[in-house]
């Protein structure tokens, strides 16, 4: 395996080792892994709330340092880098921790939310922690968690999910972690670390109420993740917020690059009978001279993720990474990401695409309209309350040709009759509603022949919930 010459520190000896796990002796909590994950799901989870209020009581920082100090500090034991930003961080950190992962790293990935499994959040090289992992780690979580709750300063779910990421990639050793934010930036629960590097994704409107509601609010508190001395790296964003971000930076003393300002960056859609419709990306600087790779994702909007995931796999490589250009697009290759342009189903054809905002729907409805065959596309459309709802279905209807809304499982689920109220002020276009998504699918296939499409889009609960009814009945589209 390459080591990294500057960044993964000093060799771990045998007694380092058994410290660094810093294992709570405590008896047996957790009888069976159901018993561990029924208490986990107990505990308080933001992703459910719909009245959440965004301050420093419900969003603790020093919580979460009072919680992993507890534990012996897992986060400090492995390198990091920290991906925030409103879309595409998902995306970015796949790119970024797959390419690596080539180059012969152990690499640790923590994202959220899943789609169908819990455990999708937390991978080691690519492979999702297994279930005596977890419970053996909750376990361990249960001393410290029963003292702070004794205190009553209970951890939330999330809280406890990113230490169980720490903790686990302390215990499998990885060279590196790449480290997506959850809400926000400034007071998120994995904002405890100091990177290697930071890379900041597209700002758009999204979690207006957690986060405010204009686009420069939004881009201070991403800028939450900046670090003194830590190298950052962004993409080009509106006026306004890069005025922010740039501020923030020099502020804290954190040296920000741009893709396609400082750093040259350029892309290009192309097809060819090997390939089919792709594109293209270039990167070059000082120390890297990314050429003509392929984008593994379909969209402009997914060749300027992979911009900023070479534009951070470069900063790595500056500070001791090695880091070579073959190995680097072998890994882009080796990308699939669920949820984003997935087709989940051939007769009819079914997509599911996890765009939640406004910028994120004008996306997807561009890349499909690039790289997808289609006669007419009906989409199935469901979404949260906390979202920028006017937004997503003004960019909707110059996509659709028909609509169907319907709601997830989620508590912050917005009814399908409100939606369509919202749709019919804003455009007099087809629409119907569905109160569940099987009735959507229903609705859908009888709308539909083999050469239209089927988007299921709007939140990741509701396309979480079509991927696996689709996978446990795969007949009954």
């Amino acid at each position: 395996m390459v080591k990294a010459a500057k960044t993964t520190g000093k060799k771990r000896s045998k007694k380092s080792s058994s410290s660094n796990n810093a294992k709570v002796k405590t008896k047996k909590a957790f009888r069976s892994y159901k018993e561990a994950m029924e208490y986990l799901f107990a505990q308080t989870d933001y992703e459910k709330q719909s009245n959440l209020r965004y301050n420093v009581n419900t969003f603790s920082l020093k919580r979460m340092e009072k919680l992993l100090s507890l534990l012996g500090n897992p986060h400090k034991k492995t390198p990091t880098a920290h991906i925030a930003g409103t879309k595409g961080k998902g995306s970015t950190a796949a790119m970024l921790g797959k390419m690596l992962e080539a180059n012969g790293y152990k690499v640790g990935l923590y994202t959220s939310p899943h789609l169908i499994d819990l455990h999708e959040r937390i991978t080691v090289n690519s492979e999702m922690i297994n279930k005596k992992q977890m419970h053996d780690l909750l376990n361990r979580l249960h001393g410290p968690l029963t003292r702070m709750s004794k205190a009553n300063d209970n951890p939330t779910f999330f809280e406890i999910m990113t230490a169980l990421a720490f903790m686990h990639f302390a215990d499998t050793k990885v060279d590196i972690g790449v480290i997506e934010t959850g809400l926000g930036g400034r007071l998120d629960s994995t904002n405890v670390i100091k990177p290697q590097v930071v890379g900041i994704t597209s700002l758009s409107i999204d979690h207006q109420k957690q986060l405010g509601q204009t686009i420069d609010s939004i881009a201070k508190e991403k800028a939450g993740v900046l670090k003194k001395g830590v190298p950052a790296v962004t993409v080009q964003q509106e006026p306004s917020a890069m005025k922010v971000l740039k501020s923030e930076a020099d502020a804290v003393k954190a040296p920000l690059t741009v893709t396609g300002g400082d750093i040259d960056f350029s892309h290009r859609f192309e097809t060819s009978r090997e390939d089919g419709p792709h594109t293209r990306v270039c990167l070059t600087t000082p120390t890297s001279k990314f050429e003509h790779f392929k984008v593994p994702l379909h969209g402009k909007h997914q060749a300027i993720n992979c911009g900023l995931a070479l534009a951070m796999l470069d900063k790595l490589k500056s500070s001791g990474y090695n880091i070579d250009n073959n190995r680097t697009s072998e890994g882009l290759k080796q990308v699939t990401l669920s949820g984003r342009m997935e087709m989940i189903h051939e007769d009819p054809r079914i997509m599911i695409d996890g765009a939640h905002n406004a910028a994120s729907i004008e996306a997807i409805i561009h890349a499909i309209g690039q790289n997808i065959p289609y006669d007419s596309m009906v989409v199935i459309f469901g979404c949260n309350n906390d979202k920028d709802v006017r937004g997503m279905l003004s960019t909707l209807q110059y996509g659709a040709d028909k609509v169907i809304f319907t709601r997830s499982n989620s508590p912050k689920a917005m009814s399908p009759a409100d939606l369509a109220e919202i749709y019919a002020e804003i455009c007099g276009k087809m629409y119907q509603t569905a109160l569940s998504l099987g009735e959507a699918l229903h609705l859908a296939s009888r709308a539909v022949t083999r050469e239209d499409l089927i988007l299921i889009t709007g939140s990741f609960y509701l396309i979480g919930q079509a991927k696996l009814r689709l996978q446990q009945q795969p007949a009954k589209a």
